[in-house]
């Protein structure tokens, strides 16, 4: 291990040097390219696309719903059984 000059850091024996890092204002336009490129990838679905997704996730949603509501209604039963109604003559 070595210690390296500039910067103080110990870095192992034989290491290459580490390459400058771009200024505050290179990174941010470099950070902005890759957005767009990254924005030229999206593929936007079509209107039928569109409407059988939404209609996947609703499907979905309304089964969860169904069963968190069973499972509601069975731990109230349940807690009743257990506990007893309060105030029951």
């Amino acid at each position: 291990m070595v210690q390296d000059e500039p910067t103080g850091e110990v870095v192992p024996a034989g290491a290459a040097p580490r390459e400058k890092k771009p200024n505050v204002f290179a990174r941010i336009a470099m950070f902005i390219r890759q957005v767009f490129a990254e924005l030229r990838k999206v593929v936007t679905p079509t209107r039928q696309e569109l409407l059988k997704y939404t209609a996947v996730v609703l499907g979905f949603v309304v089964i969860m719903m169904a069963i968190v509501y069973g499972l509601d209604v069975l731990f109230v039963w349940i807690t009743a059984y257990v506990f007893g109604v309060p105030g029951g003559a």
